[in-house]
């Protein structure tokens, strides 16, 4: 979604909205609808400033992205970046 690069399913981190805000899915169990981002801060970054979130979950208005920033900042600190969805 950010960067617009296609990858394979488990190299992207799944995220689905909840009460207005973006929460990461690494285990893809949540139930909604979904979207996915690399789990790097460049890829977040430009999902948000197209503002590609509220169009993939079809809802107007910006969400937010707060804790799923966390969860990605938390990943690329512990070098987990591969292991996102194992």
């Amino acid at each position: 979604m950010g960067c617009r690069e296609r990858a394979a399913k488990g190299d992207l981190l799944r995220i689905v909205m909840t009460e207005g805000a973006c929460v990461p899915d690494p285990r893809g169990t949540l139930p909604g609808r979904g979207a996915s981002v690399h789990p790097t801060l460049v890829c977040l970054d430009l999902a948000v400033r197209r503002r590609a979130f509220p169009r993939a979950f079809r809802v107007p208005g910006p969400l937010d992205t707060a804790e799923l920033r966390r969860y990605v900042e938390r990943a690329e600190q512990n070098g987990r970046i591969g292991q996102i969805g194992r």
